[in-house]
C-alpha cells in the first residue's frame, strides 16, 4: 500500500513540476491569462467573438484589424504616434529614403480644370524628359478620369514598377494630347542651395531624413567656395526626420558644446555634442508653423548658441520622438518612446520656437512658396532674413 502511495505522490509531483514549467515558460514569453490581459485586448477579443458569432453580413478581417490598431494608437491622445497599414508602409519608406519610383511630379486636384494640376516637375525626371510642365492638367491616367478617381488613386496609377510606362492624357492651354512616361527611381533633393545677391548663400532643407547632412554640408561648402559671406537656412515646411542627420548638421555649423539632448521611456538620457570646427558667418534660419521636430531643434540650437537669427513664424512644438516597429503582417507602429531637449535642456512640446524676428506670410503666399512659385523678391520672410544677415555683415 505504501508503495502505491509513493508512486502516486511521485506522479503528482511530476505533473505539478511540468505544469509549473509550462506556466513559467508562457509567462516568460509574454502570455497572460484572459483576466490579466490589458482591457483593450479583452474588449477587442470580445467584439471579435460577437462579430464572428452574430454579425449577419461579411466583413474584411484585415480591415477590422487595421481599424482596431489605428484606433488603439489614436486613443492614446498622442498626435505624433500613428499606425500604418502594410500598403501605407511603402510610402513611409520612400519618404524616409527621399527616393521613390514614379515620374517626378507633384500634383493637386483642380476641379475647375477637370483633373490633377502639375504643381512642380523634378529636374532630370522622366516627367521633364517627356515634356510635362507646371500648370499641365492630367485629365486621365491609363484611361481613368483623374477628377473622378481622386488624388490617391491617381498617384497609385502613376507609380509602379521601375522601367514600366504610364499613359497620361494632358490638357494644356485648351489642347489635349497623350504622353507615355517612363517610371524610374527618383531621388528627391534634400537640400538645395543657390547664391543670392550681396554674397548671401541660401540653402533650403526639405527634411532631416536620409542624406540631409551630406547634402546640406555639400551645398553650404559649395556656396562658401563661391564667395558666400552669409548664410540663410530655410526650414519652412520641413517635417523633421532623423536625429542622427540633425546632429551631424548642427555639428558642422555650431562650435564645441552640447547640441542636442534626449530621454527615452526607460529614463535613459543621451547627450550629443559638436566639436570645435564651426561656421563663422552671419546666419539666419527660416521657420514657419509647418516646421516640425528636428527642424525646430535645429532652429532652437542656433538660437540658444546665439549663432544666428531665427526668422519667420512660430514653429509647431513637437518634443516627443518616435520609434517604428514593423508588425508581423508588414504594417507599422510608430509610437512616441521619448522626449527631445534643446542644448539648454528645454522641451519644445506645445511651445515650439518663437522666432527672433516674427514675420507672417499670407495663406496665398505660403501656398505659392510650398509649390515653388513665390519669387524671392515677394517672399516677405526671406527678405527679412536677408536684411538680418546683411545687418550683421555691416
Amino acid at each position: 500500500m505504501k508503495k502505491i502511495w509513493k508512486v502516486i505522490l511521485i506522479t503528482l509531483s511530476l505533473v505539478l513540476l511540468v505544469a509549473v514549467t509550462v506556466f513559467a515558460t508562457l509567462i516568460a514569453t509574454g502570455y497572460r491569462p484572459q483576466s490579466a490581459q490589458p482591457l483593450s485586448v479583452q474588449k477587442v477579443s470580445e467584439i471579435e467573438a460577437y462579430l464572428d458569432r452574430y454579425f449577419i453580413d461579411s466583413y474584411d478581417e484585415k480591415a477590422l484589424a487595421d481599424a482596431a490598431a489605428s484606433g488603439l494608437v489614436a486613443a492614446t491622445g498622442d498626435r505624433w504616434s500613428y499606425y500604418l497599414t502594410a500598403e501605407e508602409y511603402q510610402a513611409y519608406e520612400e519618404a524616409m529614403n527621399n527616393a521613390y519610383v514614379g515620374i517626378g511630379v507633384t500634383i493637386t486636384l483642380s476641379e475647375e480644370d477637370g483633373g490633377m494640376r502639375i504643381e512642380s516637375v523634378t529636374p532630370g525626371s522622366p516627367a521633364e524628359d517627356a515634356g510635362l510642365q507646371v500648370g499641365d492638367i492630367i485629365t486621365h491616367a491609363e484611361g481613368q478620369a483623374t477628377a473622378e478617381i481622386g488624388m490617391d488613386a491617381t498617384r497609385a496609377i502613376v507609380k509602379g514598377e521601375e522601367g514600366t510606362f504610364v499613359t497620361l492624357t494632358i490638357s494644356r492651354s485648351g489642347e489635349r494630347f497623350e504622353l507615355r512616361v517612363e517610371r524610374r527611381s527618383i531621388e528627391t533633393p534634400v537640400a538645395v542651395g543657390e547664391m543670392l545677391e550681396n554674397g548671401i548663400g541660401y540653402v533650403r532643407i526639405n527634411n532631416f531624413d536620409n542624406r540631409c547632412a551630406q547634402e546640406t554640408i555639400a551645398e553650404t561648402d559649395r556656396l562658401i567656395s563661391e564667395g558666400a559671406q552669409a548664410l540663410i537656412f530655410d526650414l519652412r515646411f520641413n517635417g523633421g526626420g532623423l536625429k542622427s542627420e540633425l546632429v551631424k548638421t548642427l555639428d558642422y555649423i555650431l562650435p564645441e558644446g552640447v547640441v542636442f539632448q534626449s530621454k527615452d521611456y526607460q529614463g535613459r538620457e543621451s547627450t550629443d555634442r559638436s566639436d570645435a570646427r564651426c561656421l563663422d558667418l552671419p546666419i539666419a534660419v527660416l521657420v514657419n508653423a509647418e516646421s516640425y521636430s528636428a527642424a525646430e531643434f535645429f532652429a532652437a540650437a542656433i538660437q540658444e548658441y546665439a549663432w544666428g537669427s531665427v526668422v519667420g513664424a512660430k514653429t509647431t512644438g513637437k518634443g516627443n520622438f518616435q520609434n517604428a516597429f514593423r508588425l508581423s503582417d508588414g504594417s507599422l507602429l510608430n509610437i512616441s518612446t521619448g522626449k527631445y531637449f534643446t542644448p539648454n535642456g528645454l522641451s519644445l512640446s506645445e511651445t515650439g520656437v518663437t522666432p527672433d524676428l516674427e514675420v507672417e506670410l499670407s495663406e496665398e503666399d505660403q501656398a505659392r512658396f510650398y509649390y515653388g512659385r513665390l519669387p524671392h523678391e515677394e517672399d516677405a520672410q526671406l527678405q527679412a532674413a536677408i536684411a538680418e544677415v546683411l545687418r550683421k555683415c555691416s
